[in-house]
């Protein structure tokens, strides 16, 4: 099995804590996707409808909303009380006739993925005041809005660290599916990440597809299309990049394939879940993961939901609260990186280390 470093951000759910303004999610026992309960598990708490309304790419799109959804099985089968259920959205035109759909057909809380579907959650909520809504990246806002959120900068950065420090063109890339918040935050760590090892290191490794300053950079401008996905690598990969890191959700897998075109010469990073569990067919190819919790955070809400309270404000995952983190995929980097990123990760804990993304969540 692939070990997982000590900056890695699957960790017991009990370590999920609320860093931002309002009341903290429930324990439970796990937070990678697993309740560590039995088949046999006993139903503790009330009874409560949860139902999700999934972003663009479905279900299984091997990121996001897949991994959202884990924690929604992960919470059911801790305690069957918890009934679920999701609907997809195939274009944000989907997004408030789903969220109506659901907060209307009994549903006690309806979990949105993804921040593009921030402003219609939040007026669902104000329209649908006995209904319990939660957002997975954007905060939350009211009685009945509870935002999950995660500080993807922190882990970005170790990323960014980690790409520079294996690559052996000198020049790394990384590219979005939109130009969003919860895109660019990943891309901004990651780009700070490269600058922080410039600077310790006196090198000049390069990042292509992301100005940090201009907030300008390259994106597929989809989720879920692969092929824009491997030619916007292999674009990368032709102007030097050997490494490249794809925030894009489904379309990220067209990266894998470019990579596995090349015949290895190419390496990816994968994003939000461990590429190699959720992409395995691409992970001799990848140099690390990563990953947010999305599951844990999910599951923690709805523990806390069945156990009788509702989360209120919003729960932010950190590297100090395993929220967010690095895997090493394929278990390959020498004990001294190893150390050099336990380094990195205690220094921005710690706060020695400053970020400066704007995209970071504050609360």
């Amino acid at each position: 099995m692939r070990s997982v470093m000590k900056i890695a951000a699957v960790a017991a759910l009990g370590s999920l804590a609320l860093t931002g303004c309002g009341s903290k999610p429930g324990s439970g026992t796990s937070g990678s996707g697993s309740s560590g309960a039995t088949s046999a598990a006993k139903a503790v708490g009330k009874k409560i409808n949860a139902c999700m309304v999934l972003d663009t790419g479905g279900v299984d799109d091997r990121s996001f909303n897949q991994s959202s959804y884990d924690g929604m099985k992960a919470a059911n089968k801790a305690n069957p009380n918890i009934s679920i259920k999701y609907v997809p959205s195939n274009s944000g035109a989907d997004y408030t006739p789903n969220l109506t759909k659901l907060a209307t057909g009994g549903c006690a809380t309806v979990i949105g993925v993804g921040g593009l579907m921030s402003d219609n959650v939040k007026t669902a909520a104000k329209t649908y005041p006995k209904v319990h809504f939660a957002e997975v990246d954007a905060p939350g806002t009211g009685a009945n809005f509870y935002g999950i959120q995660y500080n993807t900068a922190q882990a970005g950065f170790l990323g960014g660290y980690l790409a520079a420090s294996l690559t052996k063109t000198g020049k790394v890339g990384t590219w979005g599916g939109l130009n969003i918040p919860p895109v660019t935050i990943y891309m901004d760590g990651f780009t700070e990440g490269v600058q922080y090892y410039n600077t310790q290191k006196k090198k000049n490794v390069q990042v292509l597809g992301w100005n940090e300053k201009s907030k300008k950079g390259t994106f597929s401008n989809s989720f879920t299309d692969q092929n824009k996905g491997k030619s916007v690598s292999q674009s990368m990969a032709s102007n030097g990049a050997d490494i490249i890191f794809p925030v894009a959700g489904g379309s990220g897998l067209g990266a894998g394939a470019a990579a596995q075109a090349s015949g290895g010469k190419l390496k990816i990073m994968w994003v939000d879940t461990d590429g190699c569990v959720s992409a395995a067919q691409y992970c001799k190819y990848m140099v690390g993961s990563v990953t947010k919790n999305l599951s844990g955070g999910v599951q923690a809400y709805l523990k806390s939901s069945a156990d009788g309270t509702y989360p209120t404000g919003n729960y932010i995952g950190t590297l100090a609260n395993a929220g967010v983190g690095l895997v090493d995929d394929n278990n390959s980097q020498p004990a001294a990186l190893k150390a050099e990123l336990a380094k990195v990760k205690a220094g921005i804990t710690s706060g020695s280390i400053k970020i400066t993304s704007p995209s970071q969540p504050t609360s």
